[in-house]
């Protein structure tokens, strides 16, 4: 008791501290870097009581902001009082004209509808539950009407919402259907808009990505999802001032150059050790023109150099190589016209981030109440088996839904043990948070055990419930299944937490015994059914491979022996890699590069290991490097450390492909790979009927090693389910830990290049964690609204193109918030 008590003060006094110390500095300096946060930061860290309330939004570095900045060249009003009556509403509530509460003083559309509508949510017949209790919708014809002169529709929206947290609504366009597509425009699209109750919000739709030469109907609507705590009985939404505009220097959204007259770079800073690289894009080259590295403090050169002219596969650019710099400060970059704004070079630069995506971490929680987002829920959410029942609330919603993944908070759980181990010298204070965030994960992970190897696993959720057991709105439908493969990796994470959770030997203790028993029923199973038991296609788990499922079950057969000792967990784990080394690429196609080292999903060597949306693509260097780390004098410890080499060559060659970007590309692809009906239909749910000649065309479009071979940049994908985040994280994890392991450089440099990637150097120059750096979007998080430190599922392409494509259009799932890619970036900055 003592001791807890000594723990409690120790850290009071160290909030003091901190706080008095953040207190006193003068505001002149508020933009200065300290430990690798900034001053304005800092305070809102201690004023949130360390991220137990969220942390606040700052939309002026947003990239809304900038763009509702840009010169105006044409507009054209669209009076809404003259077209009422083209209006039409469809599902629950009405709409009306309004004479008040108008931000032009003209009648403006007032939407209204209900919280609750008495009734059951109705979803489809596969995923029942996955549901909502309706719809309100108005939809203006606009019986084809030219819009191709702008770029923008802009308005103003008032939501009046009582006790609503959260508040945000879809606005639709649709082009005529049936016409002749023209390059990359869409013919239809949905956008979510995150809005601050009971206020007028400026709003607008970014054309650019749409066709408008026949704009067939403008729509705005809701889901009905329910009644969180606080919320009233009716929403009202009043739209006003609706205008098309025409906006000078339009955002680009397709393509590897940058746009014209402007700079990408790592917008949150660099590292001060390892390369430093910009990427320019000047309409006309200056001759024998520098850039220049401007101290932001002193206004004074810092650095300066020509920038390198670089031919790659992808196109040709101007690169601005900083890389022999390394003094820690705060920097801008000038070149000719062009400016970049501050970011700061330093060793700690990644601090910032780790506080914000703790926080969107933080506001995800499920079963808790999140101040400002939600009470408490889901209690009244059950998984059932053998006559047992769990309440399901706990953990993290994993995404822009209300849905959960038992196995996805356990993977989070982890890279938050990852990174409370890194900082816990380091910075105490956000190890700490760090920590018992990890913790808040790693209770649910154990609480759904039903102890006999069952676990509950998933559910897919739109709704709020209202708390009440025995109400309408309860649901027993959680998913529970006894898989093989989810308790391997759960007993994986339970060693690493009982081994990384100093100073509560209780916990420890408790955590090794569920480890071993995880372990015990996951191998019990596999030697009943063997690999397989994938039978939840909503899991994230179903797309595992048989040489990643065997890897698994190595790298949790290691830390359980570094964890006990027992030499039968050793044996295991050199055992079960031989499968997954009999998997990997050892020779060479020909001449092309990057051809060897990567793996394929069994021994047939059938089809090669790729993800799509959700990676594990890090665990075959966890398996192999942990079993060199714990077996050093193994007989096979040669062919261990020569695969690590192998793949390391293998991620080093595939880099030239995306050059001069650093994001990593997904890899070699086979052109028959489609025929193999189990992985193809395992990796791409729900894809069209004509998908396996969509896969050869999206294949082609990569770079061509040998007759069957090609190097894709993206993956292959169809639908909704693509975004490029966790896939090129994962991968930069694998490399990062092989280039520590091999005391390779340029792979440590790999790793950092995906992180610079993420905040803003890519060719669009945006940072995709709200809040962090600059130019950050406004993102689908349509369940808990916008969240500072969010991440959505990523980049992704169009058609079956093998180009970046980022549409300003706020729709899942790319631009979909998930805590998958929270982990991802946590689990890959512990390398640093």
């Amino acid at each position: 008791m003592n001791y807890i008590l000594d723990e409690v003060l120790l850290m009071t006094v160290r909030l003091l501290c901190t706080f008095l110390v953040a207190c006193t500095i003068s505001a002149s300096y508020a933009q200065i870097q300290k430990d690798g946060i900034k001053i304005n930061l800092y305070k809102e860290v201690i004023q949130s009581g360390v991220i137990h309330r969220p942390l606040s939004l700052d939309f002026s570095r947003s990239y809304e902001a900038v763009s509702l900045e840009k010169p105006v060249l044409l507009s054209k009003p669209l009076t809404v009082a003259s077209i009422f009556s083209n209006w039409k509403h469809t599902g629950y509530g009405k709409l009306t004209m309004a004479d008040v509460k108008t931000k032009s003083g003209q009648p403006a559309l007032r939407l209204s509808f209900p919280t609750f509508t008495g009734k059951r949510a109705v979803g489809s017949k596969t995923d029942p539950d996955y549901a909502t209790y309706g719809n309100c919708r108005m939809q203006l014809n606009l019986n084809g009407q030219n819009w191709e002169a702008y770029n923008r529709l802009e308005f103003f929206i008032y939501p009046d919402a009582e006790g609503a947290q959260v508040v945000n609504i879809n606005i639709s366009v649709r082009n005529q259907a049936g016409l002749a597509k023209t390059g990359t425009l869409m013919d239809s699209a949905d956008h979510l808009l995150n809005l601050t109750n009971h206020q007028w919000n400026r709003c607008y739709l970014d054309l650019s990505d749409l066709r408008r030469d026949k704009v067939a109907e403008i729509a705005f609507y809701v889901s009905l999802k329910g009644k969180d705590l606080t919320n009233g009985d009716s929403v009202i939404y009043y739209i006003d001032q609706p205008v098309l505009k025409q906006i000078q220097t339009p955002e680009i959204s397709h393509g590897w150059m940058p746009a014209p007259n402007s700079i990408v770079y790592s917008t949150s800073g660099y590292m001060t050790e390892g390369k430093k690289t910009a990427i320019a894009n000047r309409p006309i080259a200056l001759s024998n023109a520098s850039f220049q590295l401007i101290n932001e403090v002193t206004q004074q050169v810092a650095y300066q150099a020509k920038p390198k002219l670089v031919q790659t596969s992808t196109g040709k650019y101007e690169v601005l190589d900083f890389s022999d710099f390394s003094k820690a400060g705060t920097y801008h970059i000038v070149f000719g016209t062009m400016k970049t704004a501050s970011f700061g070079i330093n060793p700690s630069i990644w601090t910032s981030s780790q506080w914000r995506v703790l926080n969107y971490i933080f506001c995800q929680r499920c079963g808790y109440a999140v101040p400002q987002k939600h009470g408490q829920c889901h209690v009244d959410l059950f998984s059932e088996h053998n006559g047992k029942k769990i309440s399901y609330s706990g953990g993290w919603h994993d995404a822009g839904d209300l849905s959960q993944q038992t196995l996805q908070t356990a993977d989070v759980s982890f890279a938050l043990l990852e990174s409370y181990k890194k900082q816990r010298t380091k910075n105490p204070l956000l190890a700490a948070r760090l920590r018992e965030e990890a913790e808040w994960g790693l209770n649910f992970v154990l609480k759904n055990r039903y102890g006999d190897g069952y676990r509950a696993s998933s559910m897919g959720l739109l709704i709020w419930q209202d708390g009440l057991i025995g109400s309408l709105d309860d649901i027993h439908s959680v998913r529970v299944h006894n898989n093989s493969f989810d308790n391997f990796l759960y007993a994986a994470y339970e060693a690493y937490a009982a081994m990384t959770l100093d100073k509560d030997p209780a916990f420890s203790e408790y955590l090794g015994k569920i480890a071993r028993e995880d372990f015990s029923f996951a191998m019990k199973t596999y030697k009943e059914s063997g690999y397989g038991g994938f039978s939840q296609l909503y899991e994230h788990s179903y797309n595992t491979s048989k040489s990643q499922y065997m890897a698994t079950i190595s790298w949790a057969a290691s830390m359980l022996y570094k964890l006990t000792g027992q030499q039968q967990y050793a044996q295991t784990a050199a055992d079960f890699i031989r499968y997954t080394l009999n998997c990997q690429r050892t020779a060479p196609l020909g001449n092309a590069r990057g051809s060897k080292g990567f793996f394929y999903r069994d021994t047939t060597q059938t089809s090669i290991v790729h993800f799509v949306h959700q990676s594990r693509d890090q665990v075959y260097m966890q398996a192999l490097i942990l079993l060199c780390e714990t077996q050093r004098s193994h007989p096979d410890y040669q062919k261990w450390y020569l695969a690590v080499q192998l793949y390391g060559n293998y991620i080093k060659d595939i880099m030239v492909y995306t050059a001069p970007y650093g994001m990593i590309p997904s890899g070699v692809y086979h052109t028959e790979e489609a025929s193999d009906s189990s992985a193809f239909y395992s990796l791409h749910l729900f894809p069209p009927a004509n998908a396996k000649e969509l896969y050869k065309e999206q294949v082609t479009k990569g770079v061509k090693l040998d007759e069957q071979h090609y190097l894709k940049r993206f993956p292959v994908w169809f639908g909704i389910f693509n975004g490029n985040t966790t896939v090129h994280l994962s991968t930069g994890k694998a490399a990062a830990i092989c280039g520590h392991f091999l005391n390779d450089e340029v792979l440590r440099q790999i790793g950092r290049e995906q992180l610079y990637w993420t905040v803003g150097k890519n060719p669009f120059g945006q940072s995709l964690i709200y809040g962090e750096g600059n130019r950050y979007p406004q993102m689908n998080s349509f369940s808990s609204g916008e969240i500072t430190g969010e991440i959505p599922v990523g980049i992704r392409t169009i058609d079956n193109e093998d180009i970046p494509w980022w549409p300003a259009i706020n729709n899942a799932t790319y631009k979909e918030v998930w805590v998958t890619s929270a982990g991802k970036w946590l689990s890959l900055l512990a390398e640093y």
